[in-house]
């Protein structure tokens, strides 16, 4: 068993360097960690209708323009390092799905509802979702409607 790790180890550094795997390390735990803390946070507090698609959730109504564009700068930047995080998750440790569903519903694009929807539609997706809000206290999720074709979020 040993020899055989060894001889992976040494064809894996043939062909990445012993820091970059280093590198990689560190940022794998860091991610795991980090979704471990974040994901159960955002998802307490997202309201219990959030994924319902029929409704508008406008991000700091009521602030003036600047800052409003000021913090969908920043939500949108975070959205993007959850969703690329997410994407690492698939093949590194973490919750790669939950942390994309989250990336996502951080970010603004055209068709990001739908493709919301194909994710929260599958059941071990949604049901991991209400069980951290369950942990945290707090009532499930109302179920996914889908998105109108008009909407571009």
């Amino acid at each position: 068993m040993i020899a055989t790790l060894q001889s992976s180890y040494a064809s894996l550094t043939a062909v990445i360097s012993e820091e970059t795997l280093i590198v990689i390390g560190i940022l794998s735990t860091i991610m795991f960690v980090g979704t471990l803390v974040a994901i159960p946070i955002i998802l307490s507090r997202l309201p219990t209708n959030y994924f319902q698609h029929d409704l508008e959730h406008l991000w700091m109504e009521g602030y003036p323009p600047l800052l409003r564009t000021m913090g969908l700068i920043v939500k949108n930047t975070v959205g993007i390092i959850f969703l690329m995080a997410g994407l690492a998750m698939l093949l590194l440790p973490g919750q790669g799905i939950l942390t994309m569903v989250i990336g996502l519903s951080l970010l603004d694009f055209p068709g990001k509802r739908k493709l919301e929807h194909k994710l929260l539609t599958q059941p071990t997706v949604f049901q991991a979702m209400n069980a951290i809000r369950a942990k945290c206290g707090k009532p499930p999720f109302d179920p996914p409607t889908a998105p109108a074709s008009t909407s571009s979020n």
